[in-house]
């Protein structure tokens, strides 16, 4: 017994006396809802929580303090020169390296394995290459289609005919690894070279279907978003590779 609701507008909607017991919400806004009366035992939410208050506390800086304390090389991920962004580059070579060296003992099928519907490692791993080649190759270098045939989009990304997008195709660690050593040592020339003026500097806007949409970007901001997309999903490839 269950109601799917895919692609429907429900803004503004009254849920009342109902039963979500085992339900899963994918890419759902939540912005200016109110929960009352409810019950959140057991839940497990992943995801942005700005603002979000339970029994009046704001619940994000609290969550944020934890992380900081369990992972102290997150201080180093919020750079604010340039210099700030090569040691942050330095900490995300650094904590991968330690990642592969403990998945390189596992059995090759085991990188391949789905838990609880999140992306295999091998999938992870193909993400980033698609999240560099999205913020590095296209954003900042102005390419304007730098995939590579085992990228993989995030979910609910606009497809256009370009842009590949196979779940299903199964790549050895060596092979991924290979792409991701070539897109890495991208990010490393660049923040290498980067200068505070180039980091306060924007993009030229890239012409093409694409995400994100053609315009002028924040260097900065392109950077923030890589490292946010190496330490969160590194983070979530190591969870479900002890939950798998």
């Amino acid at each position: 017994m269950g109601a799917n609701f895919v692609g429907r507008d429900l803004r503004g909607s009254v849920v009342e006396d109902v039963d979500f017991r085992d339900s899963r919400f994918e890419r759902v806004g939540f912005g200016g809802s109110v929960f009352r009366s409810v019950l959140f035992e057991g839940v497990r939410i992943e995801g942005e929580i700005e603002g979000l208050r339970v029994n009046g506390v704001e619940v994000a800086p609290l969550v944020e303090a934890e992380l900081d304390r369990r992972y102290p090389e997150r201080l180093e991920l919020r750079p604010t020169d340039a210099e700030g962004f090569r040691v942050a580059w330095d900490v995300v070579e650094r904590i991968w390296a330690t990642t592969i060296e403990r998945v390189r003992e596992l059995p090759a099928e085991r990188l391949h394995v789905r838990v609880d519907g999140e992306w295999s490692f091998i999938q992870t791993l193909r993400h980033l290459v698609y999240a560099t080649d999205t913020w590095m190759s296209r954003a900042i270098l102005g390419d304007p289609e730098p995939w590579d045939a085992l990228d993989l989009p995030f979910d609910g990304c606009p497809p256009h005919p370009s842009l590949p997008w196979d779940l299903d195709v199964q790549p050895s660690l060596d092979e991924v690894l290979a792409l991701r050593a070539d897109r890495m040592g991208r990010v490393r020339r660049y923040v290498d070279a980067l200068t505070d003026d180039g980091l306060n500097s924007e993009t030229t806007p890239v012409d093409g279907p694409s995400w994100p949409p053609a315009a002028a970007y924040p260097i900065r901001e392109c950077l923030e978003t890589i490292l946010n997309e190496e330490w969160w999903h590194r983070r979530y490839a190591e969870r479900d590779l002890e939950l798998g």
